[in-house]
C-alpha cells in the first residue's frame, strides 16, 4: 500500500484555507504565518510530519497512570528519556515506520489524484445529511433493558458530589476548596485531573435532555457555575483542574500527560451544556477558553515553527478538531474554523487519505476521535476527501481490526490487521473505542443512510456499551471488556471501577454512552414531504415535531425460544396536525431473513429483502399501527484473522447478540450436526422455574451445595453474578417425562428427578458408591443420578431431603457444624434415623441464585455442552466470546 507524500499530507491541511475562507480571517498575524508555512513545506524545508508508531510504555494511558503513581524515579527518567522520539533524517524514521518511498516519476501521479478529489468550490456545508433527532423529543420506557441502563447511569450522576468535583479547578484558580478531592485520575496530582468533570458535564446534559430530571439540572447548573467562578478568577479565559504549566511542557516537547485531552472534554461538556441545556454562560466560558488557546497555539507556531506544534500532536488531543469544528457550527467564528484545522493531524489523516492500512501499532482512542473531528470537517467544509478519510478508516477498522461485539483494541493499540486470534486477553476493547467508533458510524449512516453503518451501530451498542455497566449497581463499570478464554469482566486488569476512586478516561465515556441512548434510534430527513428513518428498535416515543406525529415504539423481549424480534410502532398525529404526508422508513436489519412480515393497520406489507428500508408513505391519523417480526437468526462469525490455523476460532450470534458460554477456558465445539438448530438449542421458557439452590445453616454463616471442579461440596453463601453463584445453581429434572404442572421446585417433592449444574448442561450429580463424594459426571441413562426429593428428615418447613432410589434410607449428607467447605456424600444409616444424620442430610429449598437469561442456549461440545448467554448479561462470571469450532 503506498505511503502519504510530504507534500500531500501538507495539502490535507491547507487544501480548506481557499478564497473564500481567508476573506472570513481576521487574524493578519496568523495567515502569514500559514503563509510562511505553506512556502516551507513546498519548498521541502519540512519533509514529513512525525506520527508515533511505535508502541511505548508511555502510549497508553493505564502505563502513563501508574508511571506517575509510582515512586521509583529511576523507572521515571529512563521512560521519559524516550519521550517523542525525533527523527532526523529518513533512514531513522523509516526505522520506526517502514514505508514505501515514493519515486519521482510517482509524484505527478499523486498530484494528479489529489486534483481529482480537490473541491474547487470553496468552503460550504454539505447538504442533504440526515439530521439527528433531539434527545428532548425521545423518552425511553422506563423498564426497558434501555430505559434501565439509563436510570442506573442516572442514579450515579446525582451521587457525585459538586465540590469534591471541582475541588482541584478550585485550587488551581486559587480559590476555597471545600470538601475532599475525588481519587483516582481526578486525584489533585494527577495531570489528566479534570477530564472526568468535563465528560460530567456532557453526560449531565444529554442525560437532562433525556429524561428533564430537576435535580440533575440543578447539580449541573451548580458545576458549571463552580467552573465559571473559577475561569473569572484566573481572568485569561484559561479553565482546567491542572494550572497552564503543563502546557508549557507540552510546548517545549517535554513529558506530559494528554493536556489537551482534558481541555477537549472540559469544552465537550460547556458546548453540550449551552447546546442541549441551554445555558449561555456555558457559551461564553467555552469561547474565551478557545480564545486563549488559539493565542497559544499561536505563539507556539511564532515562536518556533509549524512543525513544533505538530510534534506536540504525538501527546493525545483527544477530540480538540471535533469540538471547535462544533464551536464553529455554533459561532460562525473563523478563529475556531483555523484551530480545529490545527488539531487535524495530518500525519495520521493523511494515510488513511490514500488508503493506507497502516493503524498497527497506533493508540486508538488517540486517533478515532481525530476521525469523528474530520468527519465533521467534511460537514462543514464539503471536502471530499474528509468524506474518504471517513469511509476508509472505517472500512478498515470493521474489516480488519474489530472483534464480534463490533469493538477494537487489545491493549489501548491496534494490532495486526486480520492477526485477532493472537489478541483475545483480559486487555480488549477499551470502552472509550466503542463509544468514538459508534460516532463514526453514526456520521456515516448520515451521510449514506447505508444498512452495513446501521447495522454496525446497532451491534457495537448492545454488545459493546450495555455491557459495560455491571447491573443495576450505579457507578460500576470496566476499562475494558476481557475476550479471552474463561475470561471475566471482574478479572481484567482494572477489574470493576468503584463510584467514588477511579475515574479512568472510561468512566467519563461511560457516562457518556448511557447518557445519549437515545440519540441514534432516529435519524430525519427535512423537507415539503419529511421522512424519518427508525434505525434502532427500542422501546421509546418521539414526538417528532417535522412529521407532526407522536412515533412510539412497543419493543417485545427477546427470547430463545421464540426466534421473532416482535415490534408495534404507533403513530399518531398531533391536535390541528395538517395530515400532510411524511414518511416512516423502517430498518429491516441484514441480521434477519426473508421469512419477515410487517403490516400497516392488519394490513399485510410487502418487505425487501434484508439490508433495505421499507418504506411507508401517507398522511398520519390518529392510533395508526405498524407491526414488524423480524426472524432473529443464529449464526457464527469467524474472527478477522486470515491465517488458516485460525479458521476454526467463530464467536456465535443471535441477531445482534453477542453469546458468550459460562466456561473457564473451555471451547472446543465439534459435532457431525448439519445446521447450528442442530447444534445450539434454546433454554425453554418454563427452566427457570426449575432452578434450585440447596442451603444450610452452620457455624452461625449460610453454606450452599455447590459444583466446584466437578465434585460436589457446601460452600459459603456467594454473591449473585458470580462464578460461585453459578456453580450453586442445580436445574431439577424429573425423571418421569409424563410430568406436567411442575411450575415451582416445591411441585417436585415426592418425585424422582435428577440434578443438573446450571453451567454444566446435560451434566448429572452422581454418587460412586456409598459414603463417597458425590461428583458431577456425563449420564445418558442417569445411572447413578436418580434420586427421589423428599421432605426434609429434620421436619422443618422447607427443607427437603435426597435419597438416592436403588438404595432406600441413603442421602445426601454434608455432616454438621462445619466452618469451611465440606464434602457432600451419599451416606446411609441403617439404624434408626438419628438426629445429627436428619439435620445433615436435610437443606433448605430455594429457587436459583443464578437464572437463565431470557436469551439462553445450549451448544453441544466436544467434550462437554456450554450454556451460552448474552455478553451483556455476564458480571463477574467467567465466560468465552469465541469458540474452536470443527465440523
Amino acid at each position: 500500500m503506498r505511503e502519504v507524500p510530504s507534500f500531500l499530507v501538507m495539502i490535507i491541511f491547507f487544501r480548506v484555507l481557499d478564497k473564500g475562507t481567508l476573506i472570513q480571517m481576521k487574524s493578519l498575524v496568523f495567515f502569514k504565518l500559514l503563509g510562511m508555512l505553506a512556502f516551507s513545506l513546498f519548498c521541502g524545508v519540512v519533509l514529513a510530519k512525525e506520527c508515533i508508531n511505535t508502541i511505548t510504555p508511555l502510549s497508553s494511558h493505564t502505563n502513563r497512570y501508574e508511571l506517575l503513581s509510582s515512586q521509583n524515579e529511576t523507572l521515571k527518567q529512563e521512560i521519559f528519556s524516550h519521550y517523542h522520539l525525533i527523527p532526523t533524517d529518513d533512514s531513522a524514521w523509516s526505522s520506526l515506520l517502514p514505508r514505501k518511498v515514493l519515486r519521482e516519476e510517482e509524484e505527478f501521479d499523486w498530484a494528479i489524484m489529489y486534483r481529482k478529489i480537490k473541491n474547487s468550490g470553496g468552503l460550504r456545508e454539505v447538504d442533504g445529511l440526515l439530521n439527528e433527532v433531539s434527545l428532548h423529543d425521545v423518552r425511553l420506557e422506563p423498564n426497558s433493558l434501555y430505559g434501565i441502563a439509563q436510570q442506573t447511569n442516572l442514579e450515579y450522576l446525582l451521587m457525585l458530589d459538586v465540590d469534591r468535583l471541582v475541588w482541584s479547578f478550585r485550587e488551581t484558580s486559587g480559590l476555597e476548596k471545600p470538601g475532599e478531592p475525588y481519587g483516582g485520575w481526578e486525584k489533585p496530582d494527577s495531570e489528566v485531573r479534570g477530564h472526568f468533570v468535563g465528560h460530567y458535564l456532557s453526560a449531565t446534559a444529554q442525560t437532562w435532555a433525556s429524561t428533564h430530571n430537576d435535580s440533575l439540572g440543578e447539580k449541573m447548573y451548580s458545576v458549571v457555575s463552580a467552573l465559571n467562578a473559577c475561569q473569572e478568577k484566573m481572568g485569561t479565559g484559561y479553565l482546567s483542574a491542572f494550572p497552564s504549566k503543563l502546557f508549557d511542557r507540552l510546548e517545549a516537547i517535554q513529558p506530559v500527560w494528554a493536556p489537551y485531552y482534558t481541555i477537549h472534554k472540559i469544552l465537550a461538556g460547556l458546548l453540550d451544556q449551552h447546546t442541549l441545556a441551554g445555558n449561555p454562560k456555558a457559551l461564553k466560558m467555552a469561547t474565551w477558553m478557545v480564545d486563549y488557546f488559539y493565542n497559544r497555539v499561536q505563539n507556539v507556531i511564532s515562536k518556533y515553527t509549524i512543525q513544533r506544534h505538530w510534534n506536540s500532536l504525538n501527546e493525545e488531543t483527544g477530540g480538540m478538531n471535533d469540538v471547535l469544528y462544533r464551536l464553529y457550527r455554533v459561532t460562525g467564528d473563523s478563529k475556531h474554523l483555523i484551530l480545529a484545522h490545527l488539531f487535524d493531524k495530518p500525519c495520521f489523516l493523511g494515510r488513511l487519505a490514500v488508503q493506507a492500512d497502516d493503524l498497527s501499532g497506533f493508540h486508538a482512542n488517540t486517533h478515532i476521535p481525530i476521525v469523528v473531528g474530520s468527519q465533521l470537517r467534511y460537514e462543514i467544509t464539503g471536502d471530499p476527501i474528509y468524506k474518504e478519510i471517513g469511509m476508509f478508516f472505517m472500512d478498515i477498522v470493521n474489516s480488519s481490526h474489530s472483534y464480534a461485539t463490533g469493538g477494537t483494541s487489545v491493549g489501548e493499540h491496534w494490532s495486526d490487521p486480520k492477526r485477532l486470534a493472537s489478541t483475545l486477553s483480559t486487555e480488549n476493547e477499551e470502552s472509550c473505542t466503542t463509544y468514538n467508533m459508534l460516532k463514526v458510524s453514526r456520521h456515516l449512516f448520515r451521510w449514506t443512510k447505508e444498512m452495513a453503518y446501521a447495522d454496525y451501530y446497532e451491534r457495537a451498542l448492545t454488545n459493546g456499551v450495555l455491557s459495560i455497566q455491571r447491573g443495576r449497581d450505579p457507578g460500576v463499570m470496566i476499562y475494558m471488556l476481557p475476550l479471552q478464554r474463561g475470561g471475566s469482566k471482574a478479572r481484567s486488569y482494572h477489574k470493576w471501577g468503584s463510584p467514588f476512586s477511579d475515574f479512568w478516561c472510561c468512566y467519563g465515556t461511560g457516562i457518556e454512552s448511557f447518557s445519549k441512548l437515545g440519540d441514534s434510534i432516529y435519524f430525519e430527513e427535512k423537507g415539503n414531504s419529511p421522512g424519518l428513518y427508525i434505525i434502532q428498535y427500542i422501546s421509546n416515543s418521539l414526538d417528532w415535531k417535522s412529521g407532526q406525529v407522536v412515533v412510539s415504539q412497543s419493543v417485545e423481549p427477546v427470547v430463545s425460544w421464540d426466534n421473532r424480534l416482535r415490534v408495534t410502532i404507533t403513530v399518531s398525529s398531533k391536535r390541528n396536525a395538517t395530515r400532510a404526508p411524511s414518511t416512516l422508513n423502517l430498518r429491516i436489519p441484514s441480521w434477519t431473513n426473508s421469512s419477515a412480515k410487517a403490516s400497516l393497520n392488519g394490513e399485510d406489507l410487502s418487505l425487501p429483502p434484508p439490508g433495505n428500508f421499507l418504506s411507508i408513505t401517507k398522511g398520519w391519523g390518529s392510533g395508526e399501527k405498524i407491526t414488524i417480526e423480524l426472524p432473529m437468526n443464529l449464526k457464527t462469525e469467524a474472527i478477522k484473522d486470515d491465517r488458516p490455523e485460525y479458521a476454526s476460532i467463530q464467536a456465535i450470534l443471535y441477531g445482534p447478540y453477542l453469546l458468550a458460554g459460562h466456561s473457564t477456558g473451555d471451547w472446543d465445539v465439534k459435532s457431525k450436526a448439519t445446521s447450528l438448530s442442530d447444534l445450539i438449542t434454546p433454554v425453554p421458557s418454563d427452566y427457570n422455574s426449575h432452578l434450585i439452590s440447596l442451603t444450610q445453616e452452620s457455624s452461625n454463616a449460610t453454606f450452599v451445595l455447590t459444583s466446584t471442579n466437578l465434585s460436589i461440596q457446601m460452600e459459603k453463601y456467594p454473591e449473585a453474578g458470580t462464578d460461585s453463584a453459578v456453580s450453586a445453581t442445580f436445574r431439577l429434572i424429573s425423571n418421569d417425562k409424563r410430568t406436567v404442572n411442575l411450575f415451582e421446585p416445591q411441585d417436585f417433592i415426592g418425585k424422582l428427578v435428577m440434578l443438573e449444574p446450571f453451567d454444566f448442561p446435560e451434566m448429572l450429580i452422581t454418587h460412586p458408591g456409598n459414603d463417597t463424594s458425590l461428583v458431577i459426571t456425563q449420564s445418558s441413562d442417569g445411572a447413578g443420578s436418580l434420586f427421589r426429593l423428599v421432605a426434609g428428615l429434620d421436619g422443618k418447613d422447607g427443607t427437603v431431603s435426597l435419597e438416592f432410589e436403588t438404595q432406600h434410607g441413603c442421602f445426601f449428607n454434608s455432616g454438621v457444624d462445619y466452618q469451611d467447605t465440606e464434602r457432600v456424600k451419599l451416606n446411609c444409616n441403617s439404624k434408626s434415623l438419628d438426629a445429627v444424620f436428619k439435620q445433615a442430610a436435610s437443606f433448605k429449598l430455594g429457587k436459583g441464585i443464578t437464572q437463565y437469561h431470557p436469551i439462553s442456549f445450549v451448544a453441544k461440545g466436544a467434550m462437554r455442552n456450554f450454556l451460552l448467554a448474552p455478553l451483556l448479561s455476564f458480571k463477574d462470571e467467567s465466560y468465552t466470546v469465541y469458540f474452536n469450532i470443527q465440523s
